[in-house]
């Protein structure tokens, strides 16, 4: 009995490794989600957004009057030689004092007007806010197109792996089937060679396919900010690798107009709103540096007291209140400059944003261009891997009949190997290309 309870154990240890250890199945949804929770971008763009809510509460606190405690203790010590008798001093005597002091202070200040200083530092504050929001969000989206591309990019890697793997079995067969005739005499021995050369080259190809997709699995796991020591099965049933010839069409009828596109990429895009909410910024920046050519006007008030016993500190106190008025008159062009520099700034903010104007027409008019490019290869894959079925299969008859050469063979089936590559190729550059218009256009919010 004890024996089999220590097998029994063993068996249930044993099992449950091995269900820890198997890999885990994820969706393309489910590598997004965990991507926008784990990636370090994301997570240093929301750090940076969640700083800049500190700055704009300061820019805010700039309307509030400031306030400020004090309190000390101090100990006075005189010491020097005593004088007595009409000043006449008496050796080998001294004099010594000792006295002490408490004080207590409270002052209280509100800024009432600096030369619009604060209005432009809050709008600033706002401006920047708004502009690492929008940069956060950007970032979300770039996140999420990589984490579709990569992952896309591993299932049609997956699929030339199996490319790959029936090339190398029906190779297989047909060396067996070529071994046997060339056993009887009635195929060379020229052709089994041959036809061992071609298994080589495939179990070659087979080999770089699958390395190919392991390292495409592993840049995918690092993107989405997972361990890559884990095994992850990457497989989504809403991608069979197949397309509808209706969904391609109503594609190509979504995406016609450049213009418009491109219209609503700027109203969209959240790279390009930042830019503006910068440009903003600037222009806060001049307002600030103009600042220096107006008066300051402030408000104080405060309390004071100062006594040698704690318990009569407030027995002796000042009271202070008033208003203090300062303009400077001439800071030797340090406004001017400081003027220069933000005028500065704020053209290099404009110019910087008609530049991201174009950008986005450009990337737009690419992303387009590969949409169509990425149609028309599909649609041409399908024809070419319908001609490399029947050119492979007319090939493999003339063979075995005798009428046809292991070379003709061998070339069709490499012809058909390549057609169906690229139907995997045409599939999945298609369905990148139209994530990629959509990234392209910034409307998806993540």
């Amino acid at each position: 009995m004890r024996l089999s309870a220590v097998a029994l154990c063993a068996i249930l240890l044993t099992t449950g490794l091995t269900a820890f250890a198997q890999p885990q199945t994820m969706t393309l949804e489910e590598a997004k989600r965990v991507a926008l929770e784990r990636n370090l971008s994301v997570i240093q763009a929301q750090n940076i957004y969640d700083a800049a809510g500190s700055s704009t509460l300061a820019a805010y606190g700039r309307y509030l009057p400031s306030i400020s405690a004090s309190g000390g203790w101090q100990r006075n010590q005189q010491e020097g030689p005593l004088y007595t008798q009409g000043g006449v001093q008496i050796p080998g005597t001294s004099v010594k004092a000792t006295t002490g002091s408490f004080s207590a202070g409270l002052n209280t200040s509100l800024t009432l007007f600096d030369g619009f200083n604060r209005e432009s530092n809050l709008n600033r504050a706002n401006a920047s806010l708004t502009q690492d929001n929008l940069s956060l969000t950007r970032t979300r989206q770039s996140i999420v197109y990589q984490v579709e591309s990569s992952y896309l990019n591993v299932l049609r890697r997956e699929q030339l792996v199996r490319v790959s793997d029936e090339n190398l079995k029906r190779d297989l067969r047909q060396l067996e089937r070529i071994t046997e005739s060339n056993r009887v005499g009635a195929l060379s021995l020229a052709d089994v060679y041959r036809q061992q050369s071609q298994v080589a080259a495939d179990e070659l190809a087979q080999i770089n396919a699958q390395n190919d997709f392991d390292k495409g699995k592993a840049d995918l796991v690092a993107l989405i900010g997972l361990d890559v020591a884990h095994e992850f099965i990457f497989a989504d049933p809403a991608f069979s690798g197949s397309l509808d010839s209706a969904e391609i069409m109503a594609t190509r009828e979504r995406y016609q107009s450049q213009g418009d596109l491109t219209r609503r990429a700027l109203v969209a895009r959240p790279d390009y709103q930042s830019l503006k909410a910068g440009l903003d910024a600037a222009e806060s920046g001049v307002t600030s540096a103009r600042a220096g050519y107006f008066p300051s006007l402030s408000a104080n008030a405060g309390l004071s007291a100062n006594n040698e016993t704690i318990g009569t500190l407030f027995d002796f106190k000042t009271i202070y209140w008033g208003v203090r008025l300062s303009w400077t008159l001439f800071d030797g062009f340090a406004t001017n400059a400081s003027i220069q520099n933000a005028a500065a700034t704020k053209r290099n903010a404009e110019i910087t944003l008609a530049q991201s104007e174009r950008n986005i027409g450009v990337e737009v008019k690419k992303a387009l261009l590969d949409l169509d490019a990425a149609m028309k290869q599909y649609e041409v894959s399908q024809k070419g891997l319908t001609s490399a079925t029947e050119d492979r299969k007319i090939a493999e008859e003339r063979y075995n009949l005798g009428a046809g050469t292991l070379l003709d063979l061998l070339t069709a089936n490499a012809g058909l190997v390549n057609a169906e590559a690229n139907v995997v190729n045409a599939s999945y550059n298609y369905i990148i290309a139209k994530r990629n218009v959509e990234y392209v256009l910034g409307e998806r919010a993540y």
